[in-house]
Protein backbone atom coordinates (compact mmCIF):
# COMPACT_ATOMS: atom_id res chain seq x y z
CA UNK A 1 0.00 0.00 0.00
CA UNK A 2 2.94 2.44 0.49
CA UNK A 3 3.25 2.44 -3.08
CA UNK A 4 -0.47 4.22 -3.31
CA UNK A 5 0.83 7.08 -0.87
CA UNK A 6 4.13 7.90 -2.77
CA UNK A 7 2.48 8.07 -6.39
CA UNK A 8 3.02 11.39 -7.86
CA UNK A 9 0.08 13.53 -8.02
CA UNK A 10 -2.05 14.95 -10.98
CA UNK A 11 -3.23 18.60 -11.25
CA UNK A 12 -6.96 18.08 -10.39
CA UNK A 13 -5.63 16.10 -7.03
CA UNK A 14 -3.13 18.99 -6.28
CA UNK A 15 -5.50 21.57 -6.99
CA UNK A 16 -7.87 19.72 -4.26
CA UNK A 17 -5.10 19.80 -1.75
CA UNK A 18 -4.17 23.77 -2.10
CA UNK A 19 -6.40 24.85 0.19
CA UNK A 20 -5.55 22.69 2.69
CA UNK A 21 -2.01 23.15 2.21
CA UNK A 22 -2.70 26.76 2.64
CA UNK A 23 -4.68 26.50 5.86
CA UNK A 24 -2.03 24.45 7.05
CA UNK A 25 -4.44 21.44 7.58
CA UNK A 26 -2.18 19.21 5.40
CA UNK A 27 -0.58 16.02 6.73
CA UNK A 28 3.03 15.67 5.98
CA UNK A 29 2.74 12.98 3.68
CA UNK A 30 0.68 15.17 1.33
CA UNK A 31 2.73 18.46 2.25
CA UNK A 32 5.48 16.26 0.78
CA UNK A 33 3.70 15.16 -2.66
CA UNK A 34 2.11 18.57 -3.35
CA UNK A 35 5.41 20.38 -3.07
CA UNK A 36 6.63 17.61 -5.02
CA UNK A 37 4.48 18.45 -7.65
CA UNK A 38 4.47 22.18 -7.53
CA UNK A 39 8.30 21.97 -8.38
CA UNK A 40 7.21 19.89 -11.46
CA UNK A 41 4.12 21.57 -12.57
CA UNK A 42 4.63 25.79 -13.57
CA UNK A 43 0.46 25.88 -13.88
CA UNK A 44 -0.46 24.47 -10.55
CA UNK A 45 2.47 26.55 -9.06
CA UNK A 46 0.99 29.77 -10.62
CA UNK A 47 -2.86 28.63 -9.54
CA UNK A 48 -1.14 28.74 -6.15
CA UNK A 49 0.20 32.06 -5.94
CA UNK A 50 -2.94 33.52 -7.50
CA UNK A 51 -4.40 32.12 -4.35
CA UNK A 52 -2.54 33.26 -2.11
CA UNK A 53 -2.69 36.88 -4.07
CA UNK A 54 -6.41 36.82 -3.68
CA UNK A 55 -5.95 35.66 -0.23
CA UNK A 56 -4.05 38.44 1.12
CA UNK A 57 -6.09 40.95 -1.15
CA UNK A 58 -9.56 39.91 0.25
CA UNK A 59 -8.50 39.07 3.50
CA UNK A 60 -11.46 37.50 5.56
CA UNK A 61 -13.60 39.26 3.08
CA UNK A 62 -16.90 36.97 2.82
CA UNK A 63 -18.79 37.08 -0.43
CA UNK A 64 -21.71 38.90 1.16
CA UNK A 65 -18.95 41.64 2.15
CA UNK A 66 -18.61 42.30 -2.17
CA UNK A 67 -20.53 44.19 -4.26
CA UNK A 68 -22.00 42.24 -6.80
CA UNK A 69 -19.86 44.22 -9.50
CA UNK A 70 -16.95 43.07 -7.27
CA UNK A 71 -17.83 39.63 -7.33
CA UNK A 72 -18.39 39.69 -10.98
CA UNK A 73 -15.10 40.89 -11.61
CA UNK A 74 -13.38 38.39 -10.02
CA UNK A 75 -15.32 35.99 -11.37
CA UNK A 76 -14.50 37.55 -14.78
CA UNK A 77 -10.49 37.38 -13.46
CA UNK A 78 -10.93 33.76 -12.84
CA UNK A 79 -12.55 32.29 -15.92
CA UNK A 80 -10.04 34.24 -18.09
CA UNK A 81 -7.04 33.06 -15.73
CA UNK A 82 -8.48 29.57 -16.51
CA UNK A 83 -9.18 29.91 -19.71
CA UNK A 84 -5.47 30.90 -20.79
Amino acid sequence: MRWLRERALVCREAVALMSDYLDRRLPARDIKRLERHLAECPHCHEYLEQLRVTIEALGEAQPDDLSPEALDELVVVYRRWRDE
